[in-house]
C-alpha cells in the first residue's frame, strides 16, 4: 500500500499543492510554519477522516475559503483508487471514490492506512485517558472501518442518555419526579452499542500486547529493559465495569470478548449505579469512562516514566499498530512528522532501523540533518507556499 499522487486545494495553508509520491522513503524539509506537516496531516485525513492536531474540521480550510479538498491516488494490492474529500466546516463532507460519490464519508476508511508518529503523540503517555481511548478506537477503525459507525452510534446514544441524566436529577433536586422509564430505555441502547465497542476495545489489546512488549525492548535503551525493577512494558484494559468485567478478556491468548456477555453486564452495573448517576448527572459506566492502562513494570508508566523512557512506550505503540496492521494483510504508511527532532540520538537510529523497510516511509524534518542517513529517499523542499522536489 502506498500513496501515489497527493493533492489539496484550500488546506491549511496551501492554496494549491501537487506532489507524485513513489514507494519507499520521502522526506520533506522546510522550516516551522512552511507548511509541511499540513501535507502529511492531509494523508493521515484520507485514512482516518480526522487531524492528528485538532479535534474539529474547521482549522483544516485555508483563511478565507468556503471548504478544502484533498484528492489522494491509494494504490492497494496493485489497485490504483482515486479518493477525494470535500471538507465544508458548518456542513457534512463529501467523499467521492474514483470520481463516483459515495454514500458517506466514511465509506473511504480502509482505503487508506496509516500509522502517524507526531510530537502530539507523547500525550498518549502523559495525557488523560481520552488520548488512550482515542488511540485506541483510531487503530481499531483502521482494522475493522465498521467500528466508525459503532463508535458514532455509541457518542450519539451517550449524549442523549446523559442529558436526560441530567434533567432527572435537576427535576428531583427541585422536588419533582424523573421519568425512569425514557431512562431505562436508553440503558439498553447504550449497553448495545457499548458492548460492542468494548468487546472490539478488548479483543484489540489482546493482539496488541505482544507487540508492544516486543517494540519496546526494540527502541528503548538497554537498562530500561534490563533494570532490577523489571521494567518491561506491558498494556493492560481498565474497565469502568470493574470486578463486573468477566475474566480472561483484553489479555493475550485470552477468550474472544462476547458483545452479548458484555451487554449483560453493562446493564447490571448501570442498573447499579443508576442513584449516583442521577445525582451527578453524568453516564459513569461505559466505554467513556475507561481507561488504556500503560505499565512499566508494575508502575504507570503516566507519572513514573522518564521523558525517554514515555518517549520509547510512545515509539512502541505506533510501532505496534505498524506490526499489528501489517499483520492483517495490508502494510500501512507511515508517517514521521518532526518526530525525530524529539528523540535522543540512539533512540532516532532505533526508530529509522525498524521502518526503513517499510514500503512507504514520509518524514517531515526542519533540516536535514534530522534525518537519519538510514532513511535516504526522495526529497522535497518546503518554502515559501511552494513544494520542490530536489533529488
Amino acid at each position: 500500500m502506498y500513496v501515489r499522487h497527493l493533492q489539496v486545494t484550500d488546506f491549511r495553508s496551501w492554496p494549491h499543492a501537487d506532489l507524485a509520491l513513489e514507494p519507499g522513503v520521502t522526506v520533506l524539509v522546510g522550516a516551522n510554519g512552511q507548511g509541511k506537516t499540513n501535507l502529511v496531516e492531509a494523508i493521515g485525513y484520507v485514512a482516518t477522516l480526522g487531524s492528528h492536531r485538532v479535534a474539529t474540521d474547521a482549522p483544516l480550510v485555508r483563511d478565507g475559503a468556503q471548504r478544502a479538498v484533498v484528492r489522494t491516488a491509494v494504490v492497494n494490492s496493485g489497485r490504483e483508487l482515486l479518493v477525494e474529500l470535500e471538507i465544508t466546516p458548518g456542513k457534512a463532507n463529501r467523499a467521492r471514490i474514483n470520481r463516483s460519490a459515495a454514500a458517506k464519508p466514511r465509506d473511504v476508511l480502509g482505503i487508506l492506512r496509516t500509522v502517524l508518529f507526531a510530537p502530539e503523540d507523547l500525550a498518549i503517555v502523559r495525557g488523560d485517558p481520552g488520548e488512550r481511548r482515542r488511540f485506541l478506537d483510531d487503530l481499531l477503525v483502521a482494522r475493522s472501518p465498521r467500528y466508525a459507525g459503532v463508535r458514532a452510534d455509541y457518542d450519539r446514544v451517550l449524549k442523549q442518555r446523559s442529558a436526560l441524566l441530567k434533567s432527572a436529577g435537576a427535576a428531583r433536586k427541585g422536588g419533582g419526579s424523573a421519568d425512569l422509564r425514557t431512562l431505562e430505555v436508553w440503558d439498553g441502547h447504550l449497553a448495545r452499542s457499548g458492548a460492542e465497542l468494548l468487546a472490539g476495545r478488548l479483543d484489540l489489546v489482546a493482539a496488541i500486547t505482544p507487540h508492544v512488549t516486543s517494540a519496546y525492548a526494540n527502541v528503548a535503551a538497554t537498562d530500561e529493559v534490563t533494570a532490577p525493577s523489571g521494567r518491561v512494558a506491558d498494556v493492560r484494559y481498565r474497565s469502568s465495569l470493574g470486578e463486573a468485567l468477566p475474566e480472561g478478556y483484553g489479555v493475550p491468548l485470552g477468550k474472544a470478548a462476547d458483545p452479548t456477555e458484555l451487554e449483560s453486564a453493562l446493564l447490571s452495573e448501570l442498573e447499579r449505579v443508576r442513584p449516583q448517576e442521577i445525582e451527578r448527572g453524568v453516564s459513569l459506566v461505559g466505554p467513556h469512562r475507561d481507561d488504556l492502562e500503560l505499565l512499566l513494570g508494575e508502575l504507570p508508566a503516566k507519572g513514573y516514566a522518564s521523558h525517554g523512557e514515555s518517549w520509547s512506550f510512545v515509539l512502541a505503540l505506533r510501532l505496534a499498530s505498524y506490526h499489528l496492521l501489517t499483520e492483517d494483510g495490508a502494510e500501512p504508511v507511515l508517517i514521521l512528522d518532526d518526530v525525530f527532532a524529539e528523540l535522543d540520538r540512539r533512540r532516532r537510529g532505533r526508530l529509522a532501523e525498524l521502518v526503513a523497510e517499510a514500503e512507504q516511509v514520509l518524514v517531515t524534518a526542519a533540516v536535514p540533518e534530522d534525518v537519519p542517513p538510514e532513511l535516504t529517499g526522495t526529497r522535497f523542499d518546503v518554502r515559501e507556499g511552494e513544494v520542490q522536489r530536489v533529488s
